[in-house]
């Protein structure tokens, strides 16, 4: 039935966007939206011929890691190492980014699919064990691993700054690596099997992959608060927060791939206008989110994690967690306790680099946050916490115990110390990374396909004049029915709105 209702729907939307313009858009630019401004250089897109150079196979590449197939106006990618649960290595890369090049100069492919391999994974990372292999061979594998990380980060780039529409399927776990296939993408699809985090202050690592620009970004101190813990999060939650677009059961993905094959765009169509119908086939196998699953960053949960995570040093944060931990708030106190467990067990370097990095990456443009990360992967790689943790975590698998950080605790660290300069400063003997392209910008272009968030609901509330049911209402209107619009806006007013005496409209409460 939901496929039957699908194709019924098809002529009407692609009449109706036809009728919306009959201008063709002369750049990247130019489509996207005003106030998400590309910032440009003089550099020329990477040639065919350059492409093929730096991403040409090396000794060792597996044949079939990533699987490429075409049908009709679709072009999909499979990451195909399912026993490993799709971790991304140079291999994959080295078919990947060229063929998205090439993609990219068609007039064929008119839409990007990337998924993983099986029911377990879209990408459960890179594959870090390696790396910390080759760094255990001195510097000539150090090299390599910086080397990994600068082709890592072209990609990442490149599909964040896509003039393709990309769809990325996040059905099973999804860490690291393979957030930075999917976190820059206009449509980011979750399902009940999806499992997010970025798990880097675990390995003696910090979230990468551009979370730089991603996670500052994210409404409050929500971002800070998944860089620092590495929290966890499952199925329609990955929605709710923001990080996918949409949510989906993974039984409706096939017939998802099929419907998105045979949209066929009109010439003249922006690329706000081929977005747009591409969202609205995508909603079309929209079954509902979970009745009985409330929002696990919401409440006072959510107002506690801005309360703790808005501080600018680590020592500032764990004084406030204990502070929660001993107040007593409902729902509070269990989380509380269980943050600072987790944030003990991190790498200290680690936490105290990513916080940082969470201050400074709001300032970054995405070219630059890419540019930066590579100048810190390079920093982390001669680094004695990503090597004895990669090593402890995921190669000894803790055989030996946890692992054994330098420092070794947050406490041995003294107060006003600067242990992370050296992190952010540009190492003069590694050449600043060369993109594929020159596109940049300061906001992501598309957030519009996603759930609104705080910003959006204190813009509305300040525009106009709403009561608490009329706001609702106005933004499930605006979003056109989208699921989870009336649970996520009604949290956002829970915490922030309040009523003046003798007054229905609500209004933004001050901090």
């Amino acid at each position: 039935m939901l496929f039957s209702r699908s194709i019924a729907s098809r002529a009407g939307l692609a009449s109706a966007v036809a009728s919306r313009s009959c201008c063709r858009p002369t750049s990247f630019a130019a489509a996207m939206p005003l106030r998400a401004k590309v910032l440009s250089g003089q550099q020329a897109p990477i040639s065919t011929q350059a492409a093929a150079e730096l991403f040409k196979p090396v000794e060792g590449d597996e044949p079939e890691d990533v699987l490429f197939n075409s049908l009709y106006n679709l072009r999909s990618i499979e990451l195909n190492r399912p026993a490993k649960y799709n971790a991304l290595n140079g291999s994959m890369i080295r078919k990947i980014a060229p063929r998205l090049l090439e993609w990219e100069r068609s007039d064929m492919a008119n839409v990007i699919v990337i998924k993983g391999s099986g029911d377990k994974a879209f990408c459960a990372g890179g594959d870090v064990a390696a790396l910390a292999k080759l760094n255990a061979e001195g510097p000539e594998g150090i090299k390599q691993s910086v080397d990994y990380f600068g082709l890592e980060y072209k990609l990442n780039h490149l599909i964040s700054t896509y003039t393709r529409p990309y769809v990325a399927i996040l059905d099973g776990v999804t860490m690291g690596g393979g957030v930075g296939l999917s976190i820059h993408a206009p449509f980011r699809i979750a399902t009940e099997r999806t499992v997010f985090a970025m798990p880097e202050t675990k390995i003696g690592f910090f979230p990468d992959v551009g979370a730089s620009f991603f996670l500052p970004r994210m409404p409050g101190q929500v971002g800070t608060y998944l860089g620092l813990t590495s929290a966890m999060l499952h199925g329609v939650q990955v929605y709710y927060a923001g990080i996918a677009t949409h949510y989906l059961h993974s039984s409706s993905l096939p017939a998802l791939e099929s419907r998105l094959a045979e949209l066929t765009p009109q010439d003249y169509w922006t690329m706000e206008q081929r977005l747009g119908v591409i969202n609205d086939t995508i909603e079309e196998f929209s079954t509902g989110v979970p009745y009985d699953e409330k929002i696990q960053i919401s409440g006072e949960v959510r107002l506690a994690i801005d309360r703790c995570f808005k501080h600018n040093t680590i020592d500032e944060i764990i004084a406030a967690l204990k502070e929660e931990a001993a107040q007593g708030r409902p729902g509070v106190i269990g989380w509380a306790q269980n943050t600072l467990e987790e944030l003990t067990q991190r790498s200290p370097t680690s936490l105290h680099v990513t916080l940082r990095q969470m201050r400074l990456g709001k300032t970054w443009d995405i070219a630059n946050a890419f540019r930066r990360e590579h100048q810190m992967a390079a920093k982390f790689m001669k680094s004695h916490d990503f090597n004895e943790g990669v090593k402890a975590l995921l190669i000894d698998k803790e055989k030996n115990g946890p692992a054994k950080w330098k420092p070794a605790s947050l406490d041995e660290i003294p107060p006003g110390a600067n242990i992370t300069e050296d992190y952010f400063t540009n190492d003069p003997k590694l050449p600043k990374l060369k993109l594929l392209n020159d596109r940049s910008y300061t906001q992501y272009p598309y957030n519009k396909f996603g759930l609104p968030n705080d910003h959006d609901v204190r813009e509305a509330m300040e525009k106009g004049n709403f009561t608490r049911e009329k706001l609702i209402d106005h933004f499930v209107e605006t979003r056109r029915g989208k699921q989870g619009v009336r649970e996520v806006v009604s949290d956002v007013l829970d915490r922030r709105a309040m009523r003046n005496t003798g007054i229905d409209n609500v209004q933004w409460k001050k901090e």
